[in-house]
């Protein structure tokens, strides 16, 4: 295992690397000129030449690349110029919210994808089984942003059951309940696109698993169903769920960009959205290659998980 995960370190190495180069690339050759977003209209030539001075953007893109990457090394993401403070504060003020949402989130996807396409395998071509791919195909087919429109004009708009926007209430707000509260409404609807796909997933997989040789064997020597079902059977599927669960969470990542700005989550989604708006391409490239980042580390995880769990894998 210690020599896997090192293999798998230095893999990441590269990867970490490319997906650098394309995040700065991409970026600083949006079209417009950064100095005059951040400065405005009516900034005089001289603010402008001092300002791309201060921000490197007088200098050739390899070495504006190469200066941002040793900067990174040293853990300094430059300084964010619509907030005036520091971009790795900023990131570390929001990578918190937006951990909280996609973890709930995922937790919710795998809980119910599970349990949903369990009973959908046992009880095949059932009603169990046409309603629940019914709602698995209305998962797949509306559109999340949709889905979260409508979700706050029933619930918090009509019914009134859930807050409209925000972490906390501003008024008295915190506290764990009042964070679950507001947390209930975007991770269900964040939730439900990688629900439906892990639950069709899970439901063709555990049917395949309960016609193998070692789930009949173990029926045969009389073993309960449900012990059989969860212990034998869904114990080996999940070797072949935990590489597409890792998958959507970089769903679940960039799908955060539309509900934090939808539900007005103070998290990395609502803080991408307002540094295109204002042009803050030091924010932009944080923000985005944080979040690069996590959903490497998370299939590192996957990886690691499917390992420990099935030991005949190679690295």
């Amino acid at each position: 295992m210690i020599r896997y995960l090192c293999l798998r370190l230095l893999q990441i190495i590269p990867v970490l690397l490319g997906i650098s180069f394309i995040v700065f690339l991409s970026l600083s050759l949006l079209p417009g000129d950064t100095a005059q977003a951040i400065l405005g209209a009516y900034a005089t030539p001289d603010n402008l030449a001092q300002l791309r001075e201060q921000m490197g953007l007088s200098q050739s893109l390899p070495m504006q690349y190469f200066t941002w990457l040793t900067h990174l090394f040293q853990g300094d993401f430059g300084q964010s110029y619509s907030l005036h403070k520091p971009v790795i504060d900023e990131l570390g003020f929001r990578l918190g919210p937006t951990l909280l949402l996609a973890g709930v989130a995922l937790l919710i996807a795998i809980v119910v994808s599970l349990l949903a396409g369990v009973a959908m395998a046992i009880y095949q071509f059932g009603v169990v089984d046409q309603v629940l791919s019914l709602v698995i195909i209305l998962g797949i087919s509306i559109p999340a942003f949709w889905l979260a429109m409508m979700v706050i004009l029933v619930f918090s708009v009509g019914l009134m059951w859930f807050p409209v926007s925000g972490m906390y209430r501003i008024v008295d707000g915190g506290g764990v309940f009042d964070l679950l509260h507001h947390l209930i409404l975007p991770s269900v609807v964040l939730a439900s696109v990688p629900t439906a796909v892990l639950g069709r997933l899970t439901r063709t997989t555990m049917l395949e698993t309960l016609r193998a040789d070692y789930v009949l064997t173990a029926r045969a020597k009389g073993l309960r169903e449900t012990r059989v079902v969860f212990r034998h059977a869904l114990t080996n599927a999940l070797l072949t769920l935990i590489p597409v669960m890792a998958t959507q969470v970089g769903f679940l990542l960039g799908g955060a960009v539309y509900v934090e700005t939808l539900f007005q989550w103070p998290g990395l989604g609502r803080m991408l959205v307002q540094a295109v708006a204002s042009r803050d391409l030091l924010l932009v490239q944080g923000g985005v290659l944080v979040i690069a980042v996590l959903y490497v580390l998370v299939n590192l995880g996957a990886d690691l998980l499917q390992r420990w769990m099935d030991p005949r894998i190679k690295a």
